[in-house]
């Protein structure tokens, strides 16, 4: 049985968040960024999109620290894909933190207000699309996001666009307006894209010593130019959630695992685990994850 760590993306942050975890970890993202971390989980500091990344970036890095394990494999839905990359060896954690940062004061200064991001739940991803054609257009901007299970998609654009969306969508299924401010994973962030990828080029990555899985491409990177590229670039691309989870289940993962916060990537991976452990890091002891990892462990001898 081999084991995927999960990182979360943007919407699964709350207030409070970091208030739980090491003083340790929140001591060095301070040191690095030469600012107390621990202002930045409050209601108000979470309007933020530079804030929201960065307390997913560090509660991520901090729970995987936590389990001290080697997983097989790692995953993270957008954002979560830095902490993934983090765990994974590529990325110095002091790297990732200043690279978060930028990423997100571009992303919020890129669209400030009017965007965002909309969950479309019980409807086939065809059926998505046909609806996202009727409504796009240059003044009323929306796409395709997230590829997250069978039935639940998530579409990012304008408000006006995305509640034309919601309108189509009703009495069919779900349209839930997600807690993100910026319509992430579509060509509207070409260009903070573009503007982060010039600072990667003065990063150093390294080839990764655990199983890195993309969740854009569904499927694991080992060439640490494309490593950059999926980084750098995944603002912008299409996530396949679904795509990826199913990646991992083919290549063996039985135990998946989601590090804090939240527990939404925990129920989409039961939709695919037809056998194996899903548990989530939230809410769950920190001796029973060890002891499942144990038990992974000793499988392997």
């Amino acid at each position: 049985m081999s084991s995927l760590l999960a990182f979360a993306g943007q919407g699964a942050q709350r207030p409070g968040m970091l208030q739980v975890l090491p003083a340790a970890v929140l001591e060095e993202a301070s040191d690095v960024l030469g600012e107390s971390v621990r202002t930045l989980d409050s209601a108000d500091a979470l309007a933020s999109t530079r804030a929201v990344q960065l307390c997913l970036l560090i509660a991520g890095v901090a729970g995987a620290r936590l389990l001290e394990h080697t997983p097989d494999y790692v995953a993270g839905l957008s954002i979560g894909a830095y902490p993934a990359a983090v765990i994974a060896g590529s990325l110095d954690f002091a790297d990732a933190l200043k690279l978060v940062s930028l990423r997100g004061e571009l992303m919020q200064q890129a669209y400030p207000e009017g965007y965002g991001m909309t969950a479309i739940i019980g409807l086939e991803l065809a059926t998505v699309e046909t609806l996202l054609a009727q409504v796009h257009s240059p003044k009323t901007p929306v796409y395709l996001a997230n590829i997250n299970a069978d039935n639940q998609n998530v579409i990012a654009g304008s408000e006006a666009a995305m509640a034309a969306v919601a309108n189509l969508v009703r009495g069919n299924g779900v349209a839930k307006r997600l807690a993100v401010s910026v319509p992430s994973h579509c060509e509207l962030l070409q260009k903070p894209a573009e503007a982060l990828a010039q600072k990667f080029a003065e990063v150093t990555l390294k080839t990764p010593s655990i199983n890195y899985l993309s969740s854009t491409r569904a499927r694991p990177i080992r060439d640490v130019e494309q490593l950059r590229d999926d980084l750098a670039f995944n603002m912008c691309r299409v996530v396949d959630w679904r795509g990826t989870v199913q990646s991992a289940y083919e290549r063996g993962v039985r135990l998946h695992i989601e590090l804090p916060p939240g527990a939404v990537l925990t129920g989409l991976a039961r939709r695919v685990f037809e056998q194996g452990t899903v548990i989530a890091f939230e809410g769950a002891r920190l001796d029973t994850l060890q002891a499942l990892l144990q038990q992974e462990e000793r499988r392997h001898r």
